[in-house]
């Protein structure tokens, strides 16, 4: 059940505030849970004295964050309750972003060197543990560049990544960078499509990333993902300008 709590006077053009920020603090408090449903858009617009234009607006914000789902015809539903779902929300929402507006795939790259940076600074110096799932992932690339199966090699690519970060032992990093795996998946996929960039260089520089990291050079380590990434970026700006030659992808 929504309910309001008092609210300063509002701003008469952004009513919708009030109902975001009452349904988003009843959904996090365990008040409404997953599954339920919203009141009808006329009944919240009549419980906050405001227009149901204002509540639509309110309920797409809701939606972009994860919290609310809604369907053609039906009241919207509650669809999270925890960080989990949060984040497997949002990174529908990012990939819906990025099959339309190429230029978001750019962005993803920035986010992804923000984790992978981190990672692999701390895993050269000491911490988490290695072997396992990093030792699979290189050997998968491996065997897929003599017979040039790209699409084993990109996936085996994609899960190098995601168990370098698993590594760390750093639950909240391992969820962020899980929910966003297949996103980052899709980013390797492209720039890995652009033909100037061979599976036996990818290889490479995948192998003297983790040579740096089992060899404790912290910086070199840092260095070597650094450029990676960058090659992959570039790689990445070619194939989305091939793609979508007017999109904003080519100007940044």
């Amino acid at each position: 059940m929504v309910t309001r709590t008092a609210q300063p006077p509002a701003d008469r053009s952004r009513l919708y505030v009030s109902v975001v920020s009452d349904i988003e603090a009843q959904i996090l408090s365990g008040t409404l849970k997953v599954g339920d449903r919203l009141p009808a858009e006329a009944e919240i617009a009549r419980r906050f004295a405001i227009s149901t234009r204002s509540v639509r607006e309110a309920l797409q914000i809701l939606e972009t964050k994860g919290l609310v789902r809604r369907r053609h015809g039906e009241r919207a539903e509650v669809v999270r309750d925890d960080v989990g779902q949060y984040l497997d929300s949002l990174a529908s929402t990012v990939s819906a972003l990025a099959s339309r507006e190429p230029a978001y795939l750019k962005k993803l790259m920035d986010v992804r060197a923000m984790f992978e940076l981190e990672v692999v600074g701390r895993l050269a110096a000491g911490e988490g543990t290695l072997g396992g799932p990093i030792d699979q992932a290189l050997a998968d690339m491996r065997a897929s560049v003599p017979d040039n199966d790209f699409l084993t090699f990109t996936a085996a690519d994609a899960a190098f990544h995601r168990a370098l970060v698993q590594a760390l032992g750093n639950e909240v990093m391992s969820t962020l960078h899980a929910n966003l795996h297949g996103i980052v998946a899709e980013v390797i996929r492209v720039s890995s499509s652009v033909p100037r960039k061979t599976s036996s260089e990818g290889l490479a520089e995948h192998e003297a990333i983790y040579e740096r990291i089992l060899a404790r050079d912290v910086e070199g380590a840092r260095a070597l993902m650094a450029e990676h990434l960058e090659n992959s970026g570039s790689y990445l700006q070619r194939a989305m300008a091939a793609a979508h030659p007017n999109s904003e992808a080519q100007e940044n």
